[in-house]
């Protein structure tokens, strides 16, 4: 029973930080705008600053055909004659 003596006013002390960091975070202007930041990261305006070498090329759909040949045939069993 001695214990609720501690946390009682361990509790009340966390109580107040939280109260304290929520309004603080208010005022500092934390909450003004929580829809921009979400929808930023989806524009890609950093294409120049990739290097030409490291760009990633549209792939020709011929080649895409033959990869889903030997995805394909890789991914049958082989046969032991």
């Amino acid at each position: 029973m001695d214990i609720i003596y501690l946390l009682i006013p361990i509790a009340i002390v966390l109580i107040g930080f939280g109260t304290w960091a929520f309004f603080w975070s208010v005022n500092t202007g934390q909450f003004d705008d929580l829809e921009s930041p979400a929808h930023r990261i989806l524009y890609d305006d950093d294409e120049e600053m990739i290097p030409e070498d490291a760009r990633v090329q549209p792939a020709k759909s011929d080649r895409d055909s033959d990869d889903a040949e030997s995805i394909n045939n890789s991914s049958e069993p082989e046969s032991k004659a």
